[in-house]
């Protein structure tokens, strides 16, 4: 199976000889096209670099908190069987496919990049499941049951974001690896996990800890 044409020629306009990979998630049944791990050993150019800090391709690894709301989903399929469900900041839609696979009746993924949602898209054929796509959660009109996101605390900018995802749903389900010192009055620590980032991109062991945090009524 060849990945599609128009993510492939993304991936290389940032880094010329990547390659996307059929990639089975380790502890899932998941597969993701993810970047190749031997790219991610060689040293990149500075243009290189370059281009990735100003276009991060985030949809094509599967970060480590993503890998652990996909297992937990799999352990815990009554968290989202009958439900639906929105994966905000979906990247890879690691996490939607989890939903969709573990019995969700509509999944929603939502993601601000239209590449990411191109890799949803992908992603979600290569596994067979249906999803939804949205290109802006503010736009969601109607109340979900679960709200999945995970990755997105990486810049405390997006701390309000936690406010946001009580109003536009029952029940939300955050996955973290950065912030040390979460607070919020509306939501409950879950559980601590461990996984890395897929190719491993040898992050420090504190990024490999991964917390998740459940809201609760207010």
């Amino acid at each position: 199976m060849t990945p599609p044409a128009s993510l492939q020629r993304a991936l290389e306009s940032l880094l010329g000889d990547a390659k996307l990979v059929d990639t089975h998630l380790p502890g899932t049944d998941i597969r993701l096209w993810l970047i190749d791990a031997e790219n991610m050993q060689r040293a990149f150019s500075p243009e290189e670099t370059c281009r990735i800090l100003e276009e991060p391709p985030y949809w094509c690894f599967c970060w480590a908190s993503g890998l652990v709301l996909a297992r937990k989903l799999a352990q815990h399929p009554e968290w989202v069987t009958g439900k639906r469900v929105l994966d905000f900041g979906s990247g890879s839609g690691i996490a939607a496919i989890a939903a969709a696979r573990a019995g969700a009746a509509e999944v929603v993924a939502c993601d601000i990049d239209p590449l990411a949602l191109q890799a949803c898209q992908a992603n979600a054929g290569l596994n067979d499941v249906r999803l939804g796509y949205s290109e802006d959660l503010f736009a969601e009109e109607r109340p979900y049951d679960l709200l999945l996101a995970a990755d997105i605390l990486y810049d405390r900018a997006n701390l309000p974001l936690l406010d946001q995802f009580l109003l536009r749903a029952r029940q939300s389900l955050v996955a973290d690896s950065r912030i040390r010192d979460f607070q919020h009055p509306h939501y409950r620590h879950a559980g601590l996990a461990q996984a890395h980032t897929w190719p491993d991109l040898a992050e420090p062991d504190e990024f490999r800890q991964v917390n998740l945090y459940r809201s609760h009524s207010q």
